[in-house]
């Protein structure tokens, strides 16, 4: 939240004729945005109460923007509780609006409570206390001591001396309100998950759940909330903030998101009619009610007790599970793809019984991570060697004009890079799994990921939609043992690639 009092204020214009003593005052932006007090999320899942008991209502949020609202409108009508839960919490637009929204819904009496993984902390440290301050929101840290509160040789010091610790990181991600709805998947707090970077924008893909499982993940969010992993703000950096018995200081952040040069009207219209895009989606049977869906979460501190950089963990059984039980097709999409031999071997495995696998991953041109992709790199002949297809996400690709709607992105004239980051995949045309785990060692052994697993021939057929589109040529090149697309990019990158091929794959 660095830039919570960094905000642009806009000057009211002096008349044509030159005044003597003119007082200019900033423009109160939120004064016409006004929460309909009609509406209540109790009342929108009024019709689905019955089914909510032993169902679960699920809608796959493929675009950014769509995903955007679907938060912000649950924020803004939330009646009891909020709890979110990410790796990432950034301090840019789309940030420091989803902070307004919470301190909106603190203010009316919504209990609010933040778990962030330490290492990707982007806010100053005053920023950090003066959110927790409010009386009806609580901020805790996950594995702290490599970020927040610590200089530069503190870090040093802690990946010196801790290094399997540091490198144990919280990348799970949900969005819990009022324990009835749930939204998860790829997608951290930060511009590029959500269509609105100038620069560069994510492929990703979330969920929203309504209903039975929604359960199971606020008992994983409370397993990881109580976990002594998990650090109040207050008491890791050892005071409160200076401004908390200033009543006013969160006017910034209000002015900040109501301004619509931050927060566009086309995306406040969209919000509007929210409840009638929810009555839509259920009546045209997009919203599916599925019997069987669970929810794997790694526990807190995973594998803490074990040496080295393996140990596995829930998430990592679960997939493994389904890979080995994968019949005729197994679909994935990763933004990284560093494999091991117990995962070559998995697939060779697979392949050998018949089961046609193909693999959706960033090229060298689209992805945001050259030291995940340099391992890949190496071992991309001996994983196609497999029996596998690789395909590698264009940063081009035709797919974002439908993707990436966000109200931004409709007026540049150059459009950003778009990278993959979804994380997903499809066994047998019909299983589908939607979560936070990468296929790499990190996800596998040491960060805690959570993943959605659903039976439904419906959800798999609508997810399979996109991601087939995603294979054509206009979205990505199919990689071989004769051809790979890396020389698609400058020289230079290809060269700061090959220089990150000595990191050890095991913390990849």
């Amino acid at each position: 939240m660095k830039n919570i009092y960094i905000i642009l204020l806009v000057i009211l214009a002096s008349c044509t004729k030159k005044q003597e003593n003119v007082i200019t005052e900033p423009t109160d932006f939120c004064a016409t945005i006004h929460r309909n007090d009609s509406v209540s999320l109790l009342k929108e899942l009024k019709e689905f109460s019955e089914k909510m008991k032993t169902k679960t209502g699920v809608y796959v949020l493929e675009d950014g923007a769509g995903s955007m609202v679907t938060r912000a409108w649950l924020s803004e009508y939330a009646e009891k509780t909020i709890d979110i839960q990410y790796f990432i919490f950034s301090t840019d637009n789309i940030g420091l609006i989803a902070c307004d929204y919470l301190v909106r819904a603190a203010d009316r009496g919504v209990k609010v409570r933040i778990l962030v993984d330490d290492i990707m902390v982007d806010a100053d440290v005053e920023d950090v206390l003066t959110l927790d301050s409010h009386e009806n929101i609580e901020i805790k840290i996950y594995n702290p001591g490599v970020n927040l509160g610590k200089n530069l040789i503190g870090k040093i010091a802690k990946f010196t001396t801790e290094f399997r610790d540091a490198n144990q990181r919280m990348h799970n991600k949900t969005f819990i309100v009022d324990n009835k709805v749930v939204i998860t998947g790829g997608r951290n707090i930060a511009d590029e998950y959500f269509d609105y970077d100038h620069e560069y924008n994510f492929r990703d893909r979330d969920v929203l759940l309504i209903g039975k499982t929604t359960k199971e993940v606020t008992k994983s969010f409370n397993e990881f909330w109580n976990s002594k992993h998990s650090v109040a703000t207050t008491e890791l950096l050892k005071r409160e903030a200076k401004n908390k018995d200033d009543e006013h200081r969160f006017d910034k952040l209000h002015e900040y998101a109501c301004n619509p040069e931050n927060f566009w009207p086309q995306v406040r219209t969209r919000l509007e009619k929210f409840p009638e895009t929810i009555k839509n989606i259920s009546k045209n049977g997009e919203l599916v009610w599925v019997d069987s869906i669970t929810f794997v979460s790694d526990r807190p501190g995973k594998n803490e007790t074990k040496r080295g950089l393996g140990g596995g963990g829930e998430s990592t059984t679960a997939l493994i599970k389904l890979v080995k039980k994968a019949k005729k097709t197994l679909v994935i999409q990763t933004p990284y793809l560093i494999t091991t031999k117990l995962s070559q071997n998995l697939f060779k495995e697979a392949v050998e019984r018949g089961v046609e696998i193909k693999i959706l991953t960033n090229s060298l041109a689209s992805t945001d991570n050259l030291e995940a992709f340099a391992s890949y790199q190496t071992d991309r002949k001996k994983l196609l060697k497999t029996g596998i297809r690789i395909f590698e996400f264009r940063p081009d690709a035709a797919e974002r004009t439908k993707i990436m709607t966000g109200a931004l992105q409709e007026t540049l004239e150059k459009k950003p890079i778009f990278g993959l980051h979804a994380k997903s995949m499809v066994i047998d045309g019909e299983t589908i799994v939607i979560g936070t785990f990468n296929l790499d060692p990190r996800s596998a052994n040491l960060n805690t990921e959570c993943v959605v697993i659903m039976q439904s021939k419906k959800i798999a057929t609508k997810v399979l939609e996109g991601i087939n589109e995603e294979f054509k040529p206009e979205n990505s090149w199919e990689t071989t043992l004769t051809f790979n697309p890396d020389s698609k990019v400058k020289k230079i990158k290809r060269i700061k690639s090959w220089t990150r091929k000595i990191l050890p794959k095991g913390i990849l």
